[in-house]
């Protein structure tokens, strides 16, 4: 394999970080316990959340929120086929768990500006059996939040939203995935914050915390610790309490390794936040003066009410060239890159095979994953010598043109 150099992301661990994971493994407490539990903690104080749950990843997150409304011991639940929508740049782990929980998903395109979710079409797609809404910040980046949240409010919609991707982020002072009745993120390695893997999630109310904390680990009497529960059921004196189980459930449990890694690079966040933002707008610069690569490249609109962690660069072709043989070029001369989450969804041989249908064709959505990229962003500060190769790397792959 090529050696790139500038890969779409670094080693994010730093020394401290690997010394509060080898500490747990010192320990030979590697399954779920008090690491766990001192990020489920920090993590609340820390975006001002009640109820949050550490689990082996955001894709994980994604699943107990669906599973969670759709749940038997949920007074509101929703129903089967109840319509969802999302985003049609999206990931599988947000669009497949609608599909797993029998509800009906319903594309809504992207906004090609910001790449969230288009307001207007958005919309346009509620009907009266809309049910849920599931919100993917991309990114770092984010629609316009005081528009969703009228929209949502309006149409007594449940929000979920998938920070996944933009965990720091905030709009108006106001951290993304705190809007939201659930909300993901992930630790994944290539994320703000990483444990390699992991994950949380977040609620904003006692029934369904204690629902998401029985589904966590096979729907077991143990993970309930209010006595105000919502498992109503008859006791059998020939079963153990410890092996008791009330819910149906997953093992999506996170190690104690990851917990301790993911809680010392939270502590973090805000300086993490603050180089990413510095790359950002150096990178950005940088190709924006370019006179070459300002003829073939747009960036991401810029909102005045959004500060940013971002999690990469992002960069949408003007001109209709061949994107493909751009891409290879840059692989070539040294830079990796990747789509935008996973290009529009709707386009995934995936969704022929579960006979899953596109309303229609996704203008905004299908630009972006035609002529859409990124490249990485990192959490240390690039240097100048860095960001001259960056740029050389493209004038090298533009300077003979497109046929």
């Amino acid at each position: 394999m090529k050696k790139v150099s500038y890969p779409l992301t670094k080693n994010p661990f730093l020394k401290d970080d690997l010394k509060e994971g080898i500490k747990v493994i010192k320990s030979k407490q590697l399954t779920l316990s008090k690491k766990t539990i001192e990020i489920e903690n920090y993590f609340g104080k820390k975006f001002g959340i009640k109820y949050s749950t550490m689990l082996n990843s955001g894709s994980s997150a994604n699943l107990l929120a669906f599973q969670t409304l759709i749940n038997p011991y949920r007074k509101k639940r929703l129903k089967p086929n109840d319509e969802v929508l999302v985003p049609t740049l999206s990931w599988p782990t947000s669009f497949w768990p609608i599909v797993q929980s029998n509800l009906k998903p319903v594309f809504v395109d992207c906004d090609k500006k910001n790449l969230n979710v288009d307001i207007n079409d958005l919309k346009k797609k509620i009907t009266k059996r809309t049910k849920c809404l599931i919100l993917i910040h991309v990114l770092g980046h984010c629609a316009d939040m005081d528009e969703i949240m009228k929209i949502v409010k309006k149409n007594k919609l449940i929000l979920i939203e998938d920070t996944c991707e933009s965990i720091g982020s905030k709009y108006k002072k106001k951290y993304l995935g705190t809007f939201g009745d659930f909300s993901s993120f992930s630790f994944y390695t290539s994320h703000q914050i990483s444990s390699g893997e992991g994950g949380m999630i977040t609620c904003k109310n006692n029934e369904d915390y204690q629902i998401i904390r029985t589904l966590r680990s096979h729907g077991w009497v143990r993970e309930i610790t209010n006595k105000n529960t919502v498992f109503k059921y008859k006791r059998n004196n020939y079963l153990d309490e410890k092996f008791t189980f009330c819910n149906s459930g997953f093992n999506l449990r996170p190690t104690e390794v990851s917990s301790a890694i993911a809680l010392s690079q939270l502590k973090k966040l805000d300086k993490i936040k603050k180089n990413r933002s510095y790359n950002y707008k150096k990178i950005k610069q940088t190709l924006e003066k370019d006179k070459l690569c300002s003829k073939y490249f747009y960036f991401v609109e810029k909102n005045k009410f959004v500060s940013e962690c971002w999690l990469s660069f992002p960069i949408i072709l003007k001109k209709k060239i061949n994107k493909k043989t751009l891409l290879n070029r840059l692989y070539k001369n040294g830079v990796e890159t990747r789509p935008i989450i996973s290009g529009d969804f709707s386009q995934q041989p995936a969704l022929m095979k579960y006979n899953i249908k596109k309303q229609k064709r996704y203008k905004n959505a299908d630009y972006i994953h035609k002529y859409g990229f990124y490249i990485g962003l990192y959490a240390e500060k690039i240097s100048n010598k860095d960001l001259r190769n960056l740029k050389n790397s493209f004038i090298k792959s533009l300077i003979n043109g497109f046929k």
